[in-house]
């Protein structure tokens, strides 16, 4: 079982590198490894108070695996951005592997996404939300070897997280 101490942190290579595929034969071991995301993902908001999504990579998992988990989980293999909107909005972009830092990205508002999920069934995901478009880019990103620090709009673009009041 992983934890928050396996997270890979900032300037780690593996996160740099571009993931490989499920493959259907490794099915049997997405459930050991969605339960991993979801122990750190929670973590991550007890300890920071946000937390999403997070992709496989995060934890030194190299395949092209997301989970979500907004008002229910959502398991999503071998994701492909099928298409994105040409308009595009402003964030200040956070990451678990780099907690305290915010980055000023830009991003489309909507997309379109095919995904298999847990059960090998094909999906496609006509996302027309902007909260869901950005955080399914930034975790599609990780699978590809692209933090938010690379999308960053200018060099002015980042800013510590500020320290919740109690």
């Amino acid at each position: 079982m992983k934890h928050l101490a396996d997270l890979l942190l900032l300037g780690d290579p593996r996160l740099y590198e571009t993931c490989e595929p499920v493959l259907e034969s490794e099915l049997p071991l997405v459930a050991s490894w969605v339960a991993d995301l979801h122990t750190v993902m929670e973590e991550i908001r007890a300890t920071y108070q946000f937390g999403r999504g997070i992709a496989a990579p995060q934890l030194g998992i190299m395949k092209r695996l997301i989970y979500l988990n907004i008002d229910k989980p959502r398991v999503i293999i071998n994701p492909e951005l099928v298409t994105v909107s040409e308009e595009t909005s402003e964030l200040w972009d956070d990451c678990m592997s780099f907690p305290n830092l915010l980055v000023r990205v830009r991003r489309h508002c909507q997309l379109t996404l095919k995904y298999h999920d847990e059960h090998w069934q094909q999906h496609t995901w006509e996302v027309t939300d902007w909260g869901l478009s950005e955080l399914i880019q930034h975790e599609y990103d990780h699978l590809n070897g692209v933090l938010c620090t690379m999308r960053a709009i200018d060099n002015q673009s980042f800013r510590w997280r500020p320290t919740p009041t109690i």
